[in-house]
């Protein structure tokens, strides 16, 4: 994060998942959206599903920021994301999930490709820093794209 990256003009929401009590990580999400110039909506940590749901169609964000660092963001986030796709109202919404996604060290990258798979636009697994983070944000005005960020991957120019 050695630049800030350009201003968003984009609105937010971040949160966590159901079974995930931090707050930094979401203060720090926050915080570094905001300074770019995004409007950002935090619903804080341990949200149920329906809240989150409820809230996306309530705001209408232009990206879900879903941030996890328990080890069970990959079993929460699937079935978060199950249900963001079958909703009508959210089927395209742009949702993005990253933290510690397992608790199997480095073989938490494997998370990356079956949350992407399952309908995440990306994975961000923790190890791999906010390189990939920043990158997404600065393709954020090209249109919609699913991605595979997975740790240790180096960003797309």
């Amino acid at each position: 994060m050695d630049e800030i990256s350009p201003a968003l003009s984009s609105r937010f929401i971040v949160t966590s998942v159901s079974s995930d009590a931090h707050m930094w990580n979401l203060v720090f999400l926050q915080l570094l959206l905001e300074e770019r110039g995004a409007e950002v909506s935090n619903l804080g940590a341990c949200v149920p599903d329906d809240v989150i749901l409820s809230e996306c169609r309530r705001q209408r964000p232009d990206v879900l920021v879903v941030s996890t660092v328990n080890g069970h963001g990959h079993l929460d986030g699937i079935r978060l994301i199950e249900q963001i796709r079958k909703d009508p109202e959210l089927a395209d919404l742009r949702v993005v999930i990253g933290g510690k996604l397992g608790i199997r060290g480095a073989e938490n990258a494997r998370f990356s490709s079956e949350l992407v798979t399952a309908g995440f636009d990306a994975a961000f697994e923790a190890d791999a820093g906010m390189a990939e983070f920043e990158s997404f944000l600065g393709r954020l005005d090209k249109g919609p794209s699913r991605e595979l960020a997975m740790a240790g991957q180096e960003a797309l120019a």
